[in-house]
């Protein structure tokens, strides 16, 4: 394969596929499971009805004209590429973002390389002993991350297929309310998008997190947990109540010292998990939450909001 022809075809920059050769190597591609398959393992990973049409309507056939020749070498070499840091917990992108709009093959590939890892990192659970009922609540991900995608009208993908490959490899776990992030000598938290973030949940899912990582991974040894997220900017206790949800999940944690964190614009990130959308316009936002009204009103100030790193001991 002409790496150079294969980004001028995929739309990307060299440098691009470079890294996905260098990466994958000539380990071989995971394949996809049988089309027939799809559509209960599409209801299992909780994938809306839309993008599961899609999904299956634009499957890899071998005869199918959606998938040219460097559209299926990207779909093989992103597969290998994470099967060989299967186990790893580092943050790992699968392959250069696409020009979506060219049809659903190019929409999807990266899904397409997640239905074929889903075995993959199945095996891996169950051979740390790992229940299938969290293997499928953590792997299900994959269908709240593509209603996200839909309703942002494809502006949330990119960092989203990063994102499911810690999945693919076994480095995060969703345990109740809070999904676990594996990592040297912290569990690293993230607040997915399913409900009210309330002190019971939090440390219910703290709790079963205290006996689940020593039950699974007993070589290694957490001593915090910790998080990095707008949530925890203080600049949040100007407009909302102390008793609120996000305030009280502030106050389990110690922050650092605040830093400007490379690549994260933390007022596109509040953006994105508020409002789920990039482009409107502030004065087009709807005002109906005290935090909605919060994040507008900050803005319009010309204020900025912060990413907030803090962790606070495991045992307690």
């Amino acid at each position: 394969m002409d790496l150079e022809d294969t980004a001028a075809r995929l739309g990307v920059p060299l440098p691009e596929v470079e890294r996905v050769h260098r990466l994958a190597g000539d380990r071989p591609p995971v394949p996809l499971p049988a089309k027939a398959d799809a559509p209960a393992m599409l209801d299992r990973l909780a994938v809306p009805p839309d993008d599961a049409a899609e999904v299956v309507a634009a499957w890899p056939d071998p005869d199918s004209p959606l998938w040219t020749p460097e559209l299926r070498w990207l779909l093989d070499r992103s597969t290998a590429l994470v099967r060989a840091d299967l186990g790893g917990h580092g943050w790992l992108s699968p392959g250069p973002a696409l020009p979506r709009e060219r049809g659903p093959a190019w929409r999807h590939l990266y899904v397409y390389a997640y239905l074929a890892l889903v075995d993959v990192a199945l095996e891996y659970h169950r051979a740390h002993g790992i229940a299938e009922a969290v293997s499928w609540t953590t792997l299900a991900d994959l269908g709240r991350n593509l209603a996200v995608d839909r309703r942002m009208r494809g502006e949330g993908w990119p960092v989203m297929q990063s994102w499911l490959t810690l999945h693919s490899r076994g480095g995060l776990y969703e345990l109740g309310r809070l999904q676990h992030h594996r990592g040297d000598s912290a569990l690293s938290l993230h607040i997915p998008d399913s409900g009210p973030l309330t002190p019971e949940s939090v440390s219910a899912s703290l709790d079963e997190a205290r006996s689940f990582f020593p039950r699974h991974f007993p070589d290694e040894r957490y001593t915090a947990f910790s998080c990095g997220s707008w949530l925890l900017d203080p600049q949040l206790r100007e407009y909302l109540p102390d008793e609120s949800n996000i305030i009280r999940f502030q106050r389990r944690f110690e922050l650092e010292p605040h830093e400007e964190q490379e690549g994260i614009n933390a007022d596109v990130e509040v953006l994105r998990f508020v409002f789920r959308t990039l482009t409107t316009p502030l004065d087009r936002l709807p005002r109906t939450t005290v935090l909605q009204r919060a994040i507008v009103d900050h803005l319009q100030a010309g204020r900025h909001w912060q990413w907030r790193r803090g962790r606070f001991p495991i045992a307690g």
